[in-house]
């Protein structure tokens, strides 16, 4: 991972980001209606994740970026070469009154290999980590409950550690325009395959 000392340096200016989302023409940007939460999912490419949560149901809205590095406003080009130390991530906004967090999380588990580290399947590089980048205090503790009961389950098939990042949002930078809703705009878009086939145990 590349330090702050050392990461690009990023700009002031942020990223355009379209008024409403393509799927359900909610908007990608706060607000968010009260009692809504906010996680922030790093599981590979960031196009195929956003997919699995846009119609989901209680989820809000949808947008993908980058977080959990040191360069503000950075460009896909950029965190591309490793040198943000920011991942691809998801940002998805849901309704705590339809569904919950660990619904969320056995399907961001269940999709990629959380034992992979810096890469998923052909897609290699610091950018391509998984995270859960949480926004609250009982956020944290669900993941990494969540966290232990699927280690448990991924023990019993063989695999390794999980080396998901549970930490605490700092900065969520939009991606360009173009990368939301892609798999909208382009269906046989690129989808990132990796997964363990291990279902979540129940809580």
């Amino acid at each position: 991972m590349v330090g702050a000392a050392d990461a690009l340096p990023g700009r002031a200016e942020r990223m355009p980001v379209p008024a409403n989302h393509l799927v359900h023409g909610r908007p990608l940007v706060g607000p968010w209606p009260d009692g809504h939460e906010a996680v922030v999912l790093g599981m590979g490419c960031f196009w195929g994740g956003e997919e699995l949560f846009w119609s989901m149901p209680g989820v809000y809205t949808t947008a993908v970026g980058y977080a959990g590095g040191h360069t503000p406003n950075p460009t896909y080009e950029e965190t591309c070469t490793g040198r943000t130390g920011h991942a691809e991530v998801v940002l998805v906004v849901y309704d705590p009154q339809v569904t919950t967090l660990d619904r969320l999380l056995n399907t961001f588990w269940e999709h990629h290999d959380p034992t992979q580290g810096f890469r998923q399947g052909n897609d290699l590089g610091s950018q391509y980590r998984s995270a859960i980048l949480t926004t609250t205090d009982p956020q944290a503790t669900t993941a990494e409950a969540s966290r232990q009961r699927y280690q448990r389950a991924l023990d019993d098939a063989g695999y390794g550690p999980i080396t998901t990042e549970i930490t605490p949002l700092i900065a969520f930078y939009y991606a360009e325009p173009y990368h939301q809703q892609y798999l909208i705009t382009h269906p046989h878009g690129y989808r990132c395959h990796a997964a363990t086939g291990v279902m979540v145990p129940p809580a």
